[in-house]
């Protein structure tokens, strides 16, 4: 067992699940998905009011998602920074009752950890999600973002 997985063993804490933090992660990509949608509201609604037939509307929306696609990674950037630095969980994981924790002093992460942690997790999503993979295959269950951040996520039901 590795110095961290000893120390979170002496202190009684437990690793997340990774039912947890699948749920988690669909909380905070529906709650991503809404403040993308809200914040370009008029753009789509300047689409669906061009009296165009389902193909065209399509292909509008779909031209104008791939145009905004470094707004969506800044909304998420934002919202994962934030609130790992803040609460230590985002709203996904507060709703599951897991939290992220720095390996070296075993409390929340401070902004530039969790900084960190947003940016790689942006680049593990663009790498078709292979960083989150990488849970599957330690005991701490550490992602590319958690790894490379010196972070876990554990349990605090």
């Amino acid at each position: 067992m590795s110095q961290v997985g000893q120390n979170l063993e002496r202190e009684g804490i437990k690793i997340a699940s990774s039912q947890k933090r699948i749920i988690a992660f669909g909380i905070d990509e529906m709650i991503v998905s809404v403040l993308f949608f809200v914040a370009f509201f008029n753009d789509f609604a300047l689409i669906a009011n061009q009296g165009l037939n389902q193909d065209e509307i399509y292909n509008q929306i779909t031209a104008l998602v791939s145009s905004l696609v470094l707004h969506l990674l800044a909304i998420r950037l934002i919202y994962q920074t934030f609130f790992i630095w803040y609460m230590g969980a985002t709203i996904g994981k507060t709703l599951v009752k897991i939290t992220c924790i720095d390996t070296g002093y075993l409390d929340k992460p401070n902004f530039i950890t969790s900084l960190n942690r947003a940016l790689i997790r942006n680049v593990s999503e663009l790498a078709f999600y292979l960083g989150f993979l990488w849970a599957f295959g330690n005991d701490l269950r550490q992602t590319w973002h958690d790894k490379f951040s010196k972070v876990v996520v554990i349990d605090v039901a």
